[in-house]
């Protein structure tokens, strides 16, 4: 199945307590997206020989695919995303303006 969100695309948050945000996408796991500054969690840290008093830092965990939508660059809000072909190349186009998303693959 293609890629409808893909590494480095700006994305709105659908659902949970970060309802409502907007970032950019830092990794894609498997059916998981890691957005910046989007559902930040505490890690703590045990004491080791680098950092002898271990600690707390805050970090981005990962949420589920289905509660992001890619943000249509003219709108400015979450789309839909459809796929066209055109001159062997597939695309990622918004679903209501049909406004481009970018390259998918070349055929």
């Amino acid at each position: 199945m293609a890629a409808r969100i893909k590494k480095d695309d700006i994305v709105y948050i659908r659902s949970g307590d970060d309802k409502g945000k907007t970032g950019k996408v830092l990794r894609l796991l498997d059916n998981k997206v890691v957005v910046e500054g989007v559902n930040v969690v505490w890690k703590h840290l045990k004491p080791t020989q680098n950092a002898p008093k271990g600690g707390r830092i805050q970090k981005e965990a990962a949420i589920h695919m289905c509660k992001v939508q890619p943000v249509d660059p003219k709108t400015g809000r979450g789309t839909r995303v459809k796929f066209k072909t055109e001159n062997g190349e597939k695309r990622r186009v918004a679903a209501k303006t049909g406004n481009d998303l970018g390259l998918v693959s070349k055929h």
